[in-house]
């Protein structure tokens, strides 16, 4: 989702003879590294987002593809398979990518403290760490897909579908975990372009792919699931080999000895990544609970919640590039003890989200049987979309707010707090207001819908009071244990 990104201030404060932990010098990673410990925070911000936002854009664009010719070749059994078992994949994938995000608050801290060291290091202890959580996350989805899905509720029309689109989809997961670990190194040292072009690819990759085992071959979700897995793969060695031929850029060795664990970095990988995994594990399993009671309704509710589902992730995964840009200009100026900053950059994150919402929130109200079409031409579908819609639009101002205070607390390396947030939301929140609006006011398909969406508020509202009531200048910062 990034590019390497010159700036010739960024190692200043680098020593002539420093030297790195194993291996050969550095060789001036200047070019490979951004500085945001100076400069004007509203133009970085928005141009170091910029990438993000297209690349999410484009990753979104990814799975749409999927159901959009799953939609238009399959129909609504093949919706509901890739919705429900898409699902259960990304849960596996949002506990790789918060060890991920763990590893990139440690690398932009230790840039942002002239730690330059210990990042090699860093780097080769969080490749193995995630490695090895996704080959774990693989073995189980795939041997306890029945009992899986069956708690998913997966529709009885969709099951044989779902079955194959999850089996194939988990045996593509070290390729996703893999492109997000890398993705969060680059993000660390202030890459926000490069690796949009690896997505990119991988995009194009999918898009076709899909056409010909889906719409040509008749392969049909399967066809869709192997499309996926194989631009995943193209993704993560397009990332990979970048890394190693800017290796010397980077100060990293590609050697035997790099990828030996650092027992103090992969605690402190598996101390800030845990509660970071917990956080996204805990909304994503929440996500499959409302799901699973969403798919209790029928397979039109299931089908219609899979596309609106898709088309809000389209939304907030744009607007989601600005948290992915704030996390490490916050964490950098944080290593740097540069507190001001680090809320200036805040405040720049909420202005750029409101007014994205704001367009979203729009484009959601005027064009919404419209947006539906393009997945299918199911009349069903189509006109429950409008539910849909009432009810997730809640959820929008909540996320604005989150773009830059949940940024803040991930920069800070808060990460128990993040934790406890995501419980609130996922937990209490999302699955309790789904059950309190759908069930208990027996609102249904709406309700279901509406506590899905109010949940969010549960993070916000608590991590804006946070950020406010500077109670965080008491933390002491990840770079200080570097």
């Amino acid at each position: 989702m990034e590019h390497i990104v010159t700036d010739e201030s960024t190692m200043n404060k680098v020593q002539a003879d420093e030297q790195p932990t194993l291996g050969k010098p550095l060789h001036h990673p200047k070019k490979a590294r951004r500085d945001f410990t100076s400069g004007n925070i509203a133009i970085q911000l928005l141009l170091f987002a910029l990438p993000f936002m297209a690349s999410n854009a484009l990753q979104v664009l990814y799975s749409t593809v999927d159901m959009i010719i799953v939609g238009r070749y399959v129909g609504e059994e093949g919706l509901s398979a890739v919705s429900t078992s898409s699902l259960i994949v990304n849960f596996g994938a949002m506990i790789c990518l918060g060890f991920s995000n763990a590893g990139q608050v440690m690398l932009a801290q230790a840039l942002g403290a002239g730690k330059r060291k210990e990042m090699n290091q860093i780097i080769g202890t969080l490749f193995i760490f995630i490695s090895g959580i996704a080959i774990i996350f693989t073995t189980v989805f795939i041997a306890l897909h029945p009992l899986l899905l069956s708690l998913a509720n997966a529709p009885s029309e969709a099951y044989n579908m779902s079955c194959e689109y999850l089996i194939i989809c988990s045996a593509g997961l070290i390729f996703t975990a893999g492109y997000n670990m890398v993705s969060a190194v680059l993000r660390g040292m202030g890459d926000s372009k490069r690796p949009f072009l690896f997505i990119l690819i991988a995009s194009v990759t999918n898009l076709v792919l899909d056409i010909i085992f889906t719409g040509v071959l008749g392969w049909g979700v399967a066809g869709a699931a192997w499309a996926t897995i194989i631009g995943q793969a193209v993704s993560f060695i397009f990332s990979l080999f970048y890394l190693y031929i800017k290796r010397e850029k980077f100060g990293f060795e590609f050697n035997k000895k790099t990828f030996i664990p650092n027992m103090h970095y992969m605690g402190m990988i598996a101390k800030l990544g845990t509660p970071m995994a917990i956080q996204s594990g805990f909304i994503n399993l929440s996500m499959i609970v409302v799901n699973s009671l969403i798919n209790s309704v029928g397979l039109v509710a299931s089908a219609t919640f899979g596309v609106g589902v898709k088309i809000d992730d389209i939304a907030n995964k744009i607007a989601h590039g600005i948290q992915f840009a704030a996390v490490p200009m916050i964490s950098q100026n944080i290593g740097a003890k540069n507190e001001k900053r680090a809320k200036q950059v805040v405040y720049f994150s909420w202005l750029y989200s409101f007014i994205l919402t704001i367009i979203f929130m729009v484009l959601y109200v005027t064009l919404n049987r419209q947006l539906f079409m393009i997945f299918t031409d199911k009349a069903e579908v189509i006109n429950m979309s409008g539910e849909f819609v009432k009810a997730i639009l809640w959820m929008f101002p909540a996320f604005a707010v989150m773009r830059g205070s949940g940024a803040f607390i991930q920069g800070i390396g808060h990460t128990k707090l993040g934790m406890v947030l995501a419980i609130l939301d996922g937990v209490a929140l999302r699955i309790g207001l789904s059950c309190l609006f759908g069930l208990a006011f027996s609102w249904g398909f709406f309700g279901f819908v509406l506590g899905y969406a109010l949940a969010p508020y549960g993070y916000a509202i608590p991590s804006m009071i946070y950020f406010l009531s500077e109670k965080w200048k008491k933390r002491k910062s990840v770079a200080d244990e570097l």
